[in-house]
């Protein structure tokens, strides 16, 4: 790894780093990569592809971001035309995404916490992506019904949806089902969209008008790694889930 930059914020140290084999971009944050993206500021990482290949099964043309890291998914997005809104606590995410993974300057970001942000705006979009973490973790304020049930409320009436990121550590893992059961209070259709197997792994958790989505594909390969990010990203499947059944 290469060293392209160091910032130390209030929410820790970050390193910007480049990768000597394939030239990608990383994004680190107290030793957790937040961000992959080749030289065009398209993800490396699967479960990013797995979101953009989610969102592309809808009519989203206006999306809330909450979690900047990169920004490489908003900069995907961006590409096809899609409205873009970027949310994070930390003003040097934004700066970082910009200089170093390419997120055009047109894209609207505020320095927010994702709770307050929605509580202060009345705008209804069409999705909203929740993948804000500090370290290893999802803040304890954007995992609650109290933060869903306003996420609902800015959620278009007729298809609006809501994507969580969710890091699971292994088959085991009960916190991704917790999620499920909060959500599936607010929302009549919520799925799992998971790799069964693989420690340590991405779990997106979609609610809303979801019902139809089929497994994602890869839509916008990056450079050098598209392969394996097709493998990986073929991994995903909707894991048969009922609220009945939860926690058992």
């Amino acid at each position: 790894m290469i060293r392209l930059a160091k910032f130390h914020s209030e929410f820790g140290k970050i390193e910007v780093l480049r990768a000597k084999n394939t030239g990608s971009v990383i994004y680190r944050q107290g030793g957790f990569y937040q961000s992959e993206s080749d030289i065009n500021g398209v993800s490396v990482a699967p479960y990013i592809h797995a979101i953009f290949g989610l969102l592309a099964q809808t009519q989203a043309r206006d999306v809330l971001m909450i979690g900047c890291g990169g920004g490489s998914l908003g900069t995907m997005l961006d590409k096809t035309g899609v409205r873009v809104t970027i949310v994070d606590i930390n003003p040097t995410a934004f700066f970082i995404a910009r200089k170093y993974f390419g997120l055009p300057r047109h894209i609207e970001c505020y320095v927010a916490d994702g709770l307050n942000f929605l509580h202060a705006v009345r705008h209804r979009y069409d999705a909203i992506i929740l993948d804000a973490y500090t370290g290893g973790d999802i803040p304890d304020h954007l995992c609650t019904e109290t933060f869903f049930e306003l996420a609902h409320a800015r959620l278009d009436e007729t298809n609006g949806c809501l994507i969580s990121n969710i890091w699971a550590h292994n088959d085991r893992d009960q916190f991704p089902k917790e999620m499920a059961e909060k959500l599936s209070n607010i929302w009549t259709d919520v799925r799992l969209l998971d790799t069964p197997g693989l420690w340590d792994r991405n779990t997106l958790l979609v609610a809303g008008e979801v019902e139809h989505f089929n497994a994602p594909t890869l839509l916008m390969p990056p450079t050098d790694v598209a392969d394996d990010v097709a493998r990986d990203l073929e991994r995903f499947r909707f894991i048969p889930w009922r609220r009945s059944e939860q926690l058992v």
